[in-house]
This record gives structure tokens, sequence and C-alpha cells, in this order.
């Protein structure tokens, strides 16, 4: 049984074949020509063939593409059409293979697949629709937006960090780990509290 990522949605599909030509074929980061076959959720590959360029990932650009692959796997409702998602996670994984830093490209797709779920907010204004404040300390409020406080309390972010990420300006400092924290927290709820097993891999000698 295999998740394949379409334009259509994320399907879920039969190889019987699994052994020959098609095993070889279906493994992750491979661009396909796949005739799918049936009409329940669950579906069989009928033709299978390989189109275009494979991204070739290897060290931690490979961690991170599995990365992509567990989030979407664990976020996408199956065969709900995503197109804008598909596109960039096909995006994604050639920076990857152009050996592109890392952060930014998992920052910028986490940030895409919440906002092309509904689950995505203002970086640039609070929760009441007013602008980020420079000096300002915000905490997220998940599905809702940013919420300014004064009282310091764990998991806030600096207003400087917001816009800088609103502007994907990656040199600010602080900006890009303040994203991640940031990230983590939005997808948290979305995961159902379990742990993404790829996450692991980053954290092995």
């Amino acid at each position: 049984m295999v998740d394949f990522l379409t334009p259509q949605g994320r399907l879920r599909a039969v190889l019987r074949s699994a052994r020959g030509k098609a095993g070889t074929l279906a493994r992750p980061f491979v661009a396909l020509d796949v005739e799918f076959r049936g009409k329940g959720e669950l579906k069989n590959v009928g033709r299978l063939e390989s189109v275009g360029t494979s991204a070739w990932l290897n060290g931690e650009a490979l961690f991170s593409g599995l990365y992509l692959n567990e989030l979407l796997i664990r976020l996408l409702p199956a065969e709900d059409p995503h197109p804008a998602v598909f596109d960039h996670y096909a995006a994604t994984l050639v920076a990857l293979a152009e050996g592109r830093p890392l952060e930014p490209l998992l920052r910028a797709f986490e940030w895409r697949l919440l906002d092309d779920l509904g689950y995505g907010f203002e970086l640039s204004n609070d929760l009441h629709g007013d602008p980020i404040a420079a000096d300002g300390m915000y905490r997220l409020q998940v599905d809702a937006g940013l919420e300014r406080v004064y009282l310091l309390q764990p998991g806030l972010f600096q207003g400087t960090e917001l816009l800088a990420m609103s502007e994907a300006d990656w040199t600010a400092p602080g900006a890009l780990s303040a994203a991640k924290r940031l990230m983590r927290q939005a997808l948290a709820v979305h995961l159902g509290g379990r742990p993404l097993v790829s996450r692991e891999l980053f954290r092995k000698p």
C-alpha cells in the first residue's frame, strides 16, 4: 500500500507488483505518471511510469524530504485537491536537491501547508487586526492568530521576529529559530499529539 501525492490530493493505492519495475519506481521523491483504478478510497495502480527528473536527496536533505512526506500523510485529507501544495512540494524537493539552506525551505513549506489547509494566520497583524509592534511580545492562539501580551510567559515571540518572518527575512537575528518554534506550535494541535517519526532522524548522531 502506497500513498501518492497528486494535484487531486493524497491518494492511497495498492501496488500489486511491488517486486518488479513498479516497486523500483514507487519510492520517495520520484515523479510518476500513474493510472489509478477503482472508485473507493483505496485505489489500485494500473500503470506506473517515471516522468521528468526525480529529486536525489542525501543526508539532512533526505531527512527533510521525509519530514515533508510525513507532514503530508498526517495532515492532508484523502482525495482533497490541493494543487498549490503539490506544486510547492515539487519545488521544495528541487531546492533540497540543489543544496539550498534547509531551514527556510522547511518553514516556507510548513507555512504554505497550514495556510492552504485553512489553518494559517497573519504575521503582520494580530488577531484583533492591529499591526504587529516591533517592541511587542506575542503568543499564538492556534487557529485564531497572534495575541499581544504584556506579561512574560513561556513560548512568546518578539514583534521584531514576527515582522522578519512576514518578510521572509531570515538574516534577522532570531527569525529562523522563532519561525521553527512558531510552526511547531501551529502544527502540534493538528498532529493530534503524536510525534513525527522523521524529526527523530535529525536527532540521531
